[in-house]
């Protein structure tokens, strides 16, 4: 009895230039993983390698000769039976240090434990239509690419939106920042923004000063990562409630998690499943913050709709959720045809659409 793991890279286009403080994406790359067992040979999961290049712990890795080599570890393994026996076995077969890897096997392998329908999760979301808000995201660009995306995710309903900032000009970013609080109140529409670590930590409190007469609700990530002092006093004194995202990506070991979070002491922290090392990662996360009080939601690391599926799902799994960040299966021109539907500022899983993943060529 064993695996029988194929796997192919498919690289997504981006339908337009995706600015962060960190640079400007024009592709990024994926491995699809199709896996399938002696035990019910006719049935397969699929799952996601996703990496997002000088973001992803693992993106140096090459990932062909990792994904051959696994293929081989798991030719000798028994079928999982539950979701707990999924999270063991990828713990023995996957490294701590390959997030990446992690969340496609771990997403690939619940998808076969429930019947190869790209069922990951016994939730809702899958079963029930159930609609979870989420934010319109802002990417970064000249004035009036912004003004654009601004204006179209208010008119498709969106009552939270964020923006990403720290690349261009820091008073354009405010002009554009105050064109949307003229117009709508904290109240009526939430403001995130994204600094992905663009400020400088001597800057951060003054620029934080200046940013809290927009009433925002969160700055994710002000200052670069691994600057613990640094990050606990912004935390502390920022007039604006800062949110973790990046600070968390590496930091692996349940007792690191705790003394991160302990220690620091943000409002909030950002979830990001394959960057994390998958979803029994995520739920550490989780279970951690909700004990100390943090507050959390998820989002979406520019998977395509196989990896961004199986994070809806997960998301699911919890309930009272406020806005998370899973609206990103409309930026590719190359994206696979899913069930997964926006409508306004909800995403849910239609029942009356199918899945395509015809392009995809399984050769390894």
């Amino acid at each position: 009895m064993s695996f029988n793991l194929k796997f192919t890279k498919h690289t997504l286009q981006f339908k337009f230039d995706a600015g962060t403080s960190r640079g400007v994406m024009k592709i990024k790359d994926a491995w699809i993983l199709k896996i399938s067992h002696s035990e019910r040979p006719k049935v397969f999961g699929y799952g996601e390698v996703s990496v997002i290049e000088r973001l992803s712990f693992d993106y140096q890795l090459d990932f062909e000769n990792e994904l051959e080599q696994l293929a081989e570890e798991l030719k000798n393994h028994k079928l999982p039976k539950t979701e707990g026996e999924v999270y063991a076995l990828v713990a023995r077969v996957v490294e701590v240090t390959k997030p990446a890897i992690r969340f496609g096997l771990e997403t690939a392998l619940l998808d076969l434990v429930h019947g190869g329908q790209f069922q990951i999760f016994e939730n809702d979301f899958y079963t029930q239509e159930r609609k979870i808000p989420i934010n319109g995201l802002i990417w970064m660009g000249d004035e009036s690419f912004m003004l654009k995306q601004i204006e179209e995710k208010l008119q498709a309903g969106f009552r939270c939106i964020k923006m990403k900032i720290g690349a261009i000009d820091f008073e354009t970013e405010k002009k554009l920042l105050t064109s949307i609080r003229k117009r709508f109140s904290a109240a009526d529409l939430t403001l995130r923004v994204d600094a992905n670590g663009a400020f400088q930590t001597q800057e951060v409190l003054k620029r934080l000063d200046e940013l809290a007469q927009f009433d925002l609700h969160s700055i994710e990530q002000p200052i670069m990562p691994r600057q613990f002092h640094a990050m606990q006093l912004t935390c502390k004194r920022s007039p604006v409630p800062v949110a973790l995202d990046e600070e968390l990506i590496g930091v692996f070991d349940l007792r690191e998690k705790r003394s991160l979070l302990s220690g620091i002491e943000p409002p909030f922290i950002i979830l990001k499943p394959s960057l994390l090392g998958g979803f029994k990662a995520t739920a550490e996360w989780i279970s951690l913050a909700e004990e100390l009080g943090i507050d959390w939601w998820i989002t979406s690391a520019l998977e395509s709709n196989v990896g961004l599926n199986a994070i809806c799902q997960f998301t699911a799994e919890y309930s009272d959720l406020g806005y998370q960040g899973l609206g990103t299966g409309q930026l590719y021109t190359n994206n696979f045809h899913a069930p997964l539907t926006m409508e306004g500022q909800f995403i849910y899983y239609h029942q009356n659409r199918s899945w395509d993943l015809s392009p995809l060529l399984f050769g390894k």
